[in-house]
């Protein structure tokens, strides 16, 4: 917690002595003037009364015998009009934003003092250390963020990390009520979470159209930085479309407005009062405010909202291609007529790009109409697509456009809910943790491997041994793995609850022991 700093300022006794000194000092000074110009003017009607040339040869004295014109000043009133009305803003749309508490799962406080409980010397510590080390207790842990009512039967739509490992949700509203939340359902590679309060006839805010943001344009937040409930800040909408570390499909809301930890989950309003976007992250040395906020598009989280809702998981779609961005040297090799698009490094074999005809060194243009000006902007558009459904591409080959048509498949990312995954083979491999997937010719040649299988993410007993995105997997309890089909049998054949995984990583071969169950 911040220290209250009072900024009114009071002059000391020498100050205060300057200033006083200064003002004697002026008083005859100014009626001196007062003398000189009055002087000057009657000096100045005599010689306008004289006959001759005498005035005309000194215009200067004229000049200075003639007052100043008067400078235009805004009166405070203009200036008022001429600002955003925030307060307005505020007092018809704040109501319907909410601050949500959270209660999350326990942790372990350790028995010895810097010493983790997983440490293999903790137990001989816990056992002979110096006495007045035990007595730790789980403890809960607790957090605070923001949220907004979409709907007046009580769907909330916050952040999925404001409440990741939640065992509580509380909801608190403007009026001081309190309800318990549900969690609906949440999507961490867009980071949106949607809750539901047992309530009626509810204050929402109005939903807008984040694509017609412009820069430049102004923007607020309200939400509860640091615990202080309904704070509301002001700024302008720094940049569109921007790409953030971790997030694939949802191309931020870069702002100026001052966000801080407790603002996560709260909305961006603009001028219009709607909501154009939640408030989700912000870039910091420090972990507070520096000037760099960064907001989800609300078409987005509405989109994972709506999927969340109807059918409590989130569908994406793929292509089969991995892209670049297109710099100055690269639009001119391609002959194209600036830096813009998406270019295309590789393609899966068999995918759903190879079968559309795109190949490397391709540059998509367009999608389904929509233009792409970097790269970053192609895996949010194609995910959108409904997975088998038809997609119409703009490809820049050879220096002319070809319109091709693709069908992507839908795909798996960690934090979705799902019933049934089928490139991840759910059953067997669920268990260890793992979202495993074939390696492709040019991937296997590219490291050298002999090896088929790839890990995309791992969480869980996989995660805990210490198995990572990109690892290979030779083999299972000493069986050779080519296919899923194999690891899957190999992982349902393990005795007991260690499996052991022959992994390559950097060229060398390692074993890993994965506890399961």
């Amino acid at each position: 917690m911040g220290r209250l700093t009072s900024m009114h300022w009071k002059p000391t006794w020498e100050e205060s002595s300057v200033l006083v000194r200064q003002s004697m000092n002026r008083a005859p000074f100014n009626r001196a003037k007062v003398s000189v110009a009055t002087a000057a003017a009657l000096f100045g009607i005599a010689i306008a009364g004289c006959s001759g040339s005498f005035a005309e040869t000194n215009p200067e004295q004229v000049a200075a015998a003639t007052p100043p014109p008067a400078i235009a000043t805004a009166s405070p009133r203009n200036i008022a009009a001429a600002l955003p009305d925030f307060a307005s803003l505020v007092e018809h749309y704040g109501a319907a934003v909410v601050n949500v508490a959270v209660v999350g799962k326990t942790q372990q406080v350790s028995e010895v003092p810097g010493v983790s409980p997983n440490d293999p010397f903790y137990d001989f510590f816990r056992r002979f250390g110096q006495p007045g080390q035990r007595g730790g207790q789980a403890q809960p842990q607790r957090g605070e963020g923001s949220g907004f009512i979409v709907s007046a039967d009580g769907y909330i739509l916050t952040n999925a990390h404001v409440v990741e490992n939640a065992d509580e949700v509380t909801v608190k509203t403007t009026d001081r009520r309190e309800y318990t939340a549900k969690v609906v359902g949440s999507d961490a590679a867009t980071d949106v979470a949607v809750l539901k309060i047992d309530a009626k006839n509810l204050p929402t805010v109005k939903i807008g159209d984040a694509s017609k943001l412009r820069p430049g344009e102004w923007v607020i937040a309200i939400g509860s930085p640091f615990g202080f409930e309904n704070s509301v800040t002001a700024g302008i909408v720094s940049a569109t479309s921007r790409s953030m570390p971790g997030s694939n499909y949802a191309p931020f809301i870069q702002t100026d407005v001052a966000v801080n930890p407790g603002n996560s989950g709260g909305p961006l309003f603009n001028l219009n009062g709607e909501v154009v976007g939640i408030n989700s992250q912000i870039y910091s040395r420090n972990g507070g405010y520096m000037g760099l906020s960064f907001a989800i598009p609300i078409d987005v989280a509405s989109n994972v909202q709506q999927q969340l809702v109807s059918n409590g998981r989130v569908t994406r779609s793929r292509i089969g291609v991995s892209i670049q961005d297109v710099n100055a040297q690269l639009a001119e090799s391609f002959g194209l007529d600036r830096p813009k698009g998406a270019l295309v490094g590789m393609v899966e074999d068999d995918g759903p790009g190879a079968k559309a005809g795109i190949k490397a060194g391709d540059v998509i243009l367009k999608v389904d109409g929509t233009e792409i000006e970097t790269s970053s902007q192609l895996p949010g558009l194609i995910a959108s697509k409904k997975p088998g459904s038809s997609v119409d591409l703009d490809v820049w080959r050879e220096g002319g456009i070809k319109r091709l048509s693709a069908k992507p498949v839908e795909i798996v990312e960690k934090g979705t809910k799902v019933a049934n995954r089928e490139s991840a083979e759910a059953d067997e491999t669920a268990k260890l943790g793992l979202v495993v997937r074939p390696l492709q010719k040019q991937e296997k040649a590219q490291v050298e491997t002999d090896g088929d299988l790839v890990v995309e993410d791992s969480d869980g007993p996989a995660a805990a041994a210490g198995v990572q995105r990109g690892d290979i997997i030779l083999g299972v309890n000493g069986r050779p793995v080519k296919s899923l089909d194999d690891l899957k049998v190999a992982a349902r054949k393990t005795k007991g609850k260690i499996v052991a995984l022959l992994i390559e990583r950097d060229s060398a071969q390692i074993f890993v022991p994965v506890r399961i169950g």
